[in-house]
């Protein structure tokens, strides 16, 4: 059995200090105390080592939102795996659906980003997802294929034997929205099939594949009880130290 991960993605929201603030309400709180699933949030980078000095305790891993796949030199603006090791980093979201549309990154960019979190030892989460239009015209499924194949292009069974795939219908992030639980599993499980073409039956099942589109606690049980959703990739929800600890009470709950 998959062990339930819940991941929260910050955006461009809080602060060192809003971070730290979280993270001591968070510690009151005592979530998942069981450890019985696995618990990330991933703040903005000048949050990450105000993330990282607060977490010990809290069965609650650090992430970043991006990363570059050089290692150094003249990236104005970027962060290497090194950087991110070195302030407590676990995982690495790749390829979000923001970073795709906002600043260009292509599943190109995307599979070089990945090898490198791979090499260094960060654990990637890798979004796939489609457009509204896309899903309206039927395409949904193509275009989640063409990206995980381009997006894990040339990696082996073994390379990936730990890595994470999001699927975010895009038209259900921040709109309110969400693909209903059935919508869901039917992508989790057609990506699952991809994965045991892209390389086998063991690696799919083991690789965790994460909902990403609008999961709060009002809708996360029904999804989680769904056999290929492994968790969920949080937005709005996992700002809250409040509904982020129902979340990971939900999740723990259904993995009993």
């Amino acid at each position: 059995m998959r062990k339930a991960f819940i991941a929260g993605n910050w955006k461009m929201n809080m602060g060192p200090k809003e971070t730290a603030t979280f993270l001591r309400k968070l510690a009151e709180l005592k979530p998942n105390a069981s450890g019985k699933v696995d618990a990330a949030i991933c703040p903005p980078t000048i949050s990450l080592p105000a993330a990282s000095s607060l977490q010990d305790g809290l069965n609650v891993a650090i992430g970043a939102q991006n990363v570059h796949y050089e290692e150094n030199g003249a990236f104005t603006g970027e962060v290497s795996t090194s950087m991110l090791k070195e302030v407590g980093c676990k995982y690495s979201i790749l390829g979000h659906s923001e970073r795709r549309q906002f600043f260009g990154e292509t599943d190109d960019i995307i599979n070089r980003k990945v090898s490198k979190c791979l090499a260094d030892g960060i654990t990637p989460i890798v979004c796939v997802g489609e457009l509204l239009d896309e899903r309206k015209e039927g395409a949904h499924f193509d275009v989640v294929k063409l990206q995980l194949s381009d997006s894990l292009k040339n990696l082996t069974a073994k390379q990936v034997d730990n890595l994470v795939i999001a699927y975010e219908p895009v038209w259900a992030i921040g709109t309110g929205e969400t693909a209903s639980p059935e919508q869901a599993q039917e992508m989790h499980a057609f990506i699952r099939k991809e994965l045991v073409g892209l390389f086998n039956d063991g690696v799919a099942q083991k690789i965790r594949i994460l909902y990403g589109g609008s999961m709060k606690p009002a809708n996360a049980e029904e999804l989680l009880r769904k056999v290929d959703v492994d968790g969920g990739l949080i937005g709005g929800a996992s700002l809250k130290p409040d509904s982020f600890t129902e979340l990971l009470t939900i999740a723990e709950g259904v993995t009993q």
